[in-house]
């Protein structure tokens, strides 16, 4: 005997479902509300202080405007032409790709080494290590004006040192050589700490068994190095490539003290605040600059992310 069929429609069933999967949720609407009003102060101080000022400056790098003038005219890209094709800004090129290569290689490599000897189970080690970081958070401009007193030829702790020896001291303030010379050893000294820090938590993180193992393999130390130690703090060495380049670009402090009139050691950024607030004052070539340095800090970033990132191991 065949059992009697349902009187309803098939699509009778599934309305109330239907309904009932776009009937508002007042909780959810409150929740919604209470992230927007949360969310929304923040957005409009980040776009009041950060992208309201960034497309004014893309604006003002179109004009011919000489800070205190009540007038400005556009000229179009004519900033970007003249700096990327008078010798003033290929000069500013070549010192930004020096200074840049110098400070991150430097801080790096000489990070990697002093966490390796740090890593090791040595008496006082916990005050070498507070000694090592504690130049990274000083102030750039104390440690601008110390380190001035040391380069100095005449009164200098270094020029002392080297005349004891029957040597003279460079003038590091008059050769624009030996000013970024001066600048690089003097940054390489402050963010050393902050490299050694970061490769120490990768060295103390590594897998014990994984080390026993490569040992038993018959594996000697530089192989151990080179073969396990490196691939496996490639995360920290990937963090650091990325902060380093970005906070070189945008070194600042140590260099107005150090060099307050450039001399050779005029990189992107003190190369737009001496065009702006130095002896020429032409805030729309500043303006130029200040632009191109943020396309840079952009294309290092994404290129690092989309590219260094796969070679970096995470296991």
């Amino acid at each position: 005997m065949s059992q009697p069929s349902s009187t309803l429609p098939a699509d009778s069933a599934a309305e109330p479902v239907k309904r009932s999967r776009f009937r508002p949720n007042p909780r959810t609407w409150r929740d919604r509300w209470t992230f927007v009003l949360f969310v929304l102060p923040n957005l409009a101080l980040i776009a009041m202080f950060i992208y309201v000022p960034l497309f004014r400056n893309m604006y003002y790098s179109t004009l011919n405007w000489t800070i205190g003038s009540a007038r400005a005219t556009k000229i179009g890209l004519d900033n970007y032409v003249r700096f990327f094709t008078s010798p003033d800004g290929i000069a500013v090129w070549r010192t930004t790709g020096i200074f840049t290569v110098a400070t991150v290689g430097g801080s790096m490599v000489l990070g990697l080494l002093v966490a390796v000897v740090l890593n090791k189970k040595l008496r006082g080690s916990t005050l070498a290590r507070a000694a090592v970081f504690s130049p990274y958070v000083l102030s750039g401009v104390g440690v601008g004006l110390v380190w001035l007193f040391i380069f100095d030829p005449s009164f200098g702790v270094l020029g002392y040192f080297l005349r004891s020896i029957g040597l003279r001291s460079p003038d590091w303030f008059l050769n624009p050589n030996l000013s970024l010379v001066m600048v690089i050893i003097v940054y390489i000294w402050k963010n050393l700490g902050y490299c050694a820090v970061v490769y120490l938590a990768g060295l103390q993180s590594l897998p014990s068994d994984v080390m026993e193992a490569a040992a038993l393999d018959g594996a000697g130390s530089w192989q151990r190095f080179t073969k396990v130690v490196l691939p496996l703090i490639s995360p920290s060495t990937f963090f650091l490539l990325i902060t380093t380049i970005l906070n070189s670009l945008q070194a600042f402090d140590l260099l107005k003290i150090m060099t307050p009139l450039g001399n050779g050691t005029n990189t992107l950024i003190f190369e737009a605040y001496l065009q702006s607030f130095g002896a020429y004052q032409r805030a729309g070539y500043s303006a130029a600059i200040a632009v191109v340095l943020f396309l840079v800090l952009f294309i290092v970033t994404i290129v690092q992310l989309r590219f260094v990132e796969r070679k970096v191991h995470y296991a």
